[in-house]
């Protein structure tokens, strides 16, 4: 229920018993005089996924603003050489990561870290690789003003826009009249990440019931949770990666170098204590989302498996988790055997959510998006 010039909204929550799914929409009241009222979006996930998601009061998901987020996403006319888009960096196919070391941008000078993966963001509240900015809203600015990624701030790219008849109709349908600014670009863009949600991979389907692992598998996930009844208990992933969601607000320093090139965290924080602590990523299609790390500095899961058993690093920030597990015996990891190793990667590759992968929902609008 609305009223006339004031943004409100609403939640209306619905389990499905037979596969623990929550049902949300939010809706939004237009600008007094507007005569367009607002649909709202609906988004499912299970319910192990919680509802501690983020959603801003004064930017609430509609299907106009999706859609209008949407075709932002995948438009180049957003950087400043009109070559490069919010998808450059972030593609689907690869669960929203570019499958680069690092990304490249307008200048060809590649961006310091590796590009995150853009799943299940309705839930994260520090994002990036330190954790700087705590809103898409914020996150999405960024890029846009850095001169080594798209080098144009969100009010330049509305200037531009406002010559579309098409981008008209669209942020006319999305916020109830045609003014184009870089506020509601920024909050468009943001709705759609918000959708990006991947939760049906085979390792869900083992949570309700519907998919059975295979042994490797099953020894792989024993492994990854630390059960007891794991030939190697001491072994917990789950400590810092999280479980069901698989998905945790975190920062650690994972032991990759003893004296880091990159600070991390401290960066942002100024605080010794965050030195070489990065997010813990979600390890949602982890499979699809090489190379690995802040650097992308492993090719595959079996080199990150390869550092947490035998190459983990001691320093005075090294995360506790992995420092008590090691200290017992002065071990520099977990001493992993290969075929551990080789159930850890099949239990990995359970999530893999094909549908996430290939949603049509998620990818490129069929309109040109520059049409006039």
């Amino acid at each position: 229920m609305t009223r006339a010039g004031t943004t409100t909204w609403w939640i209306n929550s619905r389990r499905l018993v037979a596969v623990g799914v929550l049902t949300i929409a939010l809706s939004v009241s237009f600008p007094a005089g507007s005569s367009r009222t607002s649909d709202p979006y609906p988004l499912s996930y299970p319910a192990y996924f919680g509802n501690r998601f983020v959603i801003p009061p004064d930017n609430p998901i509609t299907r106009e603003g999706v859609k209008l987020g949407r075709a932002l996403f995948y438009d180049p006319v957003l950087s400043s050489n009109g070559k490069v888009s919010c998808s450059s960096c972030h593609q689907q196919q690869k669960a929203f990561s570019d499958g680069f070391r690092f990304s490249i941008g307008v200048d060809n000078v590649v961006t310091p870290r590796n590009s995150m993966s853009l799943a299940n963001l309705l839930w994260v509240k520090n994002l990036f690789w330190d954790g700087r900015s705590h809103s898409l809203e914020d996150q999405a600015s960024i890029p846009m003003f850095d001169v080594h990624e798209m080098n144009q701030p969100a009010d330049l790219s509305a200037l531009k826009l406002r010559a579309s008849k098409y981008y008209q109709q669209l942020f006319e349908d999305a916020f109830g009249d045609r003014k184009i600014t870089g506020d509601r670009l920024i909050k468009a863009l943001a709705q759609f990440e918000r959708t990006l949600i991947s939760a049906d991979a085979p390792y869900d389907r083992y949570l309700t019931g519907v998919y059975t692992p295979t042994p490797t598998e099953q020894r792989g996930l024993d492994l990854f949770m630390g059960h007891k009844a794991s030939s190697a208990a001491q072994v917990n992933c789950a400590h810092c990666h999280g479980s069901p969601k698989l998905m945790v607000e975190l920062f650690h320093n994972n032991g990759l170098d003893q004296d880091p090139r990159d600070h991390g965290r401290e960066v942002f924080t100024q605080d010794k204590g965050d030195r070489g602590r990065f997010r813990v990523p979600t390890l949602r299609n982890i499979a699809v989302t090489a190379p690995y790390m802040h650097d992308g500095r492993f090719e595959t899961l079996r080199q990150v498996l390869d550092h947490y058993s035998d190459h983990v690093q001691p320093s005075e920030t090294l995360s506790s988790f992995i420092a008590d597990s090691a200290a017992a015996d002065g071990r520099r990891g977990y001493l992993l055997t290969d075929g551990q190793k080789n159930d850890i990667v099949a239990f990995l590759n359970m999530l893999t959510d094909s549908t996430f992968l290939t949603n049509p929902d998620f990818g490129p609008p069929q309109t040109a998006v520059r049409a006039k």
